[in-house]
């Protein structure tokens, strides 16, 4: 059989595959005693601390989460044995779910694989069903969401980042009697900004949009007993569609959806993203509902990280190190250099063992790379205070603008 895998090789290709190339870092992390870990880099092992993980919370190592799901395996093997549909369905997936759904306020909830595919699997059906939905979606908003929104087919406005008066520029230019929907996160990945989400939701009332809310990031670290930004707000049921990860603040894997038990129910029967998959494994699940319980009646976690992340944006702040926003705890220093962000992250981890991994095009536009700290609850004091002498000295030694130099260099 003829491939034709010279055309892998040849043309553009293969230039945009060199372009784009990802370098991935072998990390064996050590339970237990996170955020160390061990990497291999050409053929080496090296001792290293993590500062890019999502296990914000450090909840992947949390002994009970641990135990519920070595038992659930023990007692149920290591698969589900397929589909939710076909034989996938277990205790476990039924708990959870019902958990998530109480936990933000909602009807009913949805497990998905992943956070990747609850976005894509969602919306392709929340956006494509009502017939000649117009969606309004935030420029910067996650890729499973653009891809969802493509599989819909329904009409699509881009607004401006975080951008009030433009999403309702495009409200308003719309004709009343089309269904709306507004997509939207409330802790941006890369910038770590937070949404106007009141601003926003006003909005919706305003104009009788459907609303659907990403709080991947949120879930866990923010608001009563972890429910995200908008219960943080105290606005949580002015969305209609939550949607959250169990890979982040959480600790383990899957994705879910919160809502309307109709709209679920419409989820459920008609996502081909939930329906041709086989489903989480029983001992994923009977561990994220054991780090739900938890994180729903633990503060510890929650403040450990806050405490963690001012630290950080102080210390930038007095090393005169740019970063986007202070709004979370996702610290994103800015280089705005492809070349020097790598040069970065290599000399960070040869000399001081800190794995931070360079964040550049296509999760950034070109221009705009970023070095994506995570600081999390299971770091220490020192270890963030040693982490923000060695980017200073990394820093200073590449030549790299400093927040200063940025803030009097001549606008273009």
């Amino acid at each position: 059989m003829n491939l034709h895998l010279e055309s892998y090789s040849e043309g553009t290709i293969a230039e945009r595959v060199a372009t784009h190339r990802r370098e991935f870092l072998e990390i064996a992390r050590h339970s237990g005693k996170f955020p160390t870990a061990t990497a291999r880099r050409d053929g080496e092992s090296l001792r290293i601390t993590a500062w890019c993980s999502n296990d914000y919370l450090g909840m992947g190592e949390n002994p009970r989460v641990i135990e519920a799901t070595t038992s659930a395996i023990r007692a149920h093997g290591v698969g589900s044995g397929g589909s939710r549909n076909i034989s996938g369905t277990n205790q476990y997936h039924v708990q959870l779910e019902r958990e998530l759904a109480e936990l933000h306020g909602k009807e009913a909830a949805l497990l998905f694989t992943s956070g990747f595919t609850a976005n894509d699997g969602a919306l392709t059906v929340l956006a494509g069903l009502p017939k000649d939905t117009v969606v309004f979606s935030d420029a910067e908003n996650h890729a499973s969401i653009i891809d969802g929104l493509r599989h819909s087919g329904a009409q699509k406005h881009v607004f401006r980042h975080n951008d009030v008066a433009h999403l309702e520029e495009l409200l308003a230019a719309t004709p009343a009697d089309r269904p709306k929907l507004i997509v939207l996160e409330s802790v941006y990945s890369m910038s770590g900004d937070i949404a106007p989400l009141a601003a926003m939701a006003d909005l919706a009332d305003r104009y009788n949009a459907t609303t659907y809310l990403d709080e991947v990031h949120a879930v866990g670290m923010y608001g009563p007993e972890g429910a995200g930004i908008a219960a943080r707000e105290g606005i949580a049921d002015r969305f209609t569609v939550v949607m959250g990860t169990l890979a982040k603040g959480f600790g383990t894997v899957g994705g879910y959806v919160a809502g309307p038990a109709a709209l679920i129910d419409a989820v459920r029967t008609l996502s081909r993203g939930f329906i041709f998959t086989t489903s989480l494994p029983p001992a994923n699940a009977a561990g994220s509902l054991v780090s739900v319980r938890h994180l729903r009646n633990s503060e510890v976690e929650r403040q450990a990280l806050a405490e963690n992340a001012r630290l950080l944006h102080q210390l930038l702040d007095e090393a005169d190190i740019p970063f986007i926003s202070a709004d979370s705890h996702i610290v994103s220093a800015f280089i705005g250099d492809d070349r020097a962000c790598k040069q970065v992250s290599r000399l960070l981890l040869e000399r001081h063992g800190m794995y931070v991994q360079p964040i550049n095009a296509p999760s950034v536009p070109v221009g705009q790379e970023i070095l994506r700290i995570a600081p999390s609850a299971v770091h220490t004091r020192s270890d963030v205070e040693d982490f923000a002498e060695a980017l200073r000295d990394v820093w200073k030694e590449l030549g790299i603008p400093s927040a200063s130099d940025r803030r009097l260099a001549p606008q273009s």
